[in-house]
C-alpha cells in the first residue's frame, strides 16, 4: 500500500476479462463497505477521439495518461484502486507492435507501486473487439506477461475459470493485501 492506498493491477492478454472482473470486484468491494474506485484503460478513451492507428508515440501518451487516471483516482481518497490496465500492458503491446518499448515507456513501469496483479488467464472466449488485434497471440501474449511480472518479483496471481469462479479466485487473492474483507 502507498500513502493508505491498495493499487490492484489487472493486466493480461487482450479478451481475457479484464474490465469485467476489475467492474464486478469493484462492486463486491463497494458492498463489502470497502471505499475503492475503477481506473478504466486509458487507451479505449485515447482512441475514442482518434483512428486506431497507433505508433510508439501513442503507446508513450496512454501509458501517461493511465499513470495520471491512477493519481487522480488515488487523490480522491480511497481504499483500494482497481487498474484496468497499467504501464506494464503499453511496455508489452510496444514490444510486440514495434519491435521495443521506447526507454521512457519502459521506465513508466513501477511494479513496486501495486500492491498486487491479478493477470487473468486467456481461458474464456475470444471476444472482437475494434482495439484487439491478436486473436491468435493471447498464449504468446500470456507468456509475456508472466515473463515481465517474474522478472519483477512483485506480488501476482493468475486468476483462471468462468463467472463466480473467477471472481471468487480474484477476490482470493485480494484478501492478501485487504485482509478484512470478508469471504465471498
Amino acid at each position: 500500500m502507498r500513502d493508505g492506498v491498495c493499487k490492484v493491477a489487472i493486466v493480461g492478454p487482450e479478451s481475457c476479462g479484464k474490465t469485467t472482473l476489475a467492474e464486478t470486484l469493484l462492486k463486491h468491494l463497494q458492498a463489502a463497505g470497502i471505499s475503492a474506485q475503477l481506473v478504466p484503460e486509458y487507451a479505449r478513451a485515447y482512441y475514442a477521439a482518434r483512428p486506431y492507428q497507433p505508433t510508439p508515440a501513442d503507446v508513450l501518451a496512454i501509458a501517461r495518461g493511465q499513470l495520471d487516471a491512477e493519481r487522480h483516482a488515488a487523490a480522491s481518497g480511497v481504499r483500494c484502486l482497481l487498474c484496468d490496465s497499467t504501464a506494464l500492458t503499453c511496455r508489452i503491446w510496444a514490444e510486440v507492435a514495434f519491435g521495443r518499448a521506447e526507454p521512457a515507456l519502459a521506465m513508466l513501469h513501477r511494479p513496486q507501486d501495486y500492491a498486487l496483479t491479478l493477470l487473468p488467464l486467456p481461458d474464456i472466449p475470444w471476444a472482437p473487439d475494434p482495439l484487439r488485434t491478436h486473436s491468435d497471440g493471447r498464449e504468446m501474449l500470456l507468456a509475456r506477461y508472466r515473463a515481465a511480472l517474474a522478472a519483477t518479483g512483485s506480488s501476482w496471481r493468475e486468476i483462471a475459470g468462468e463467472g463466480p469462479a473467477r471472481v471468487t479466485a480474484a477476490w482470493q487473492a485480494l484478501r492478501q493485501v485487504l485482509p478484512d474483507l470478508p469471504k465471498i
